[in-house]
């Protein structure tokens, strides 16, 4: 069963958007204002804590699981062992 929602999502409620991409641009835009002034190290620090804190406000660990799958799949291709 699919739990991960992975079509955009991004908005405050409430609010409507005449484009959908919106909303997502605004995240990205703050994501990258976080990391503005950081270096490469604090950067990554920075990622680890951001990605704690949303793990731990969703909750739902079959979300998190399916999350982390998505995420590898991405990275590695099917198949292939990681090195």
């Amino acid at each position: 069963m699919n739990h991960l929602v992975t079509q955009p999502n991004f908005g405050t409620p409430g609010d409507r958007h005449r484009q959908a991409y919106t909303p997502g641009d605004d995240f990205y835009e703050m994501l990258i204002d976080g990391h503005r002034g950081l270096s490469d190290e604090q950067s990554e620090l920075m990622n680890a804590r951001l990605v704690l804190l949303l793990a731990n406000h969703i909750g739902d660990l079959r979300v998190l699981h399916e999350a982390i799958a998505a995420a590898r799949a991405g990275v590695v291709p099917q198949g292939e062992a990681a090195k």
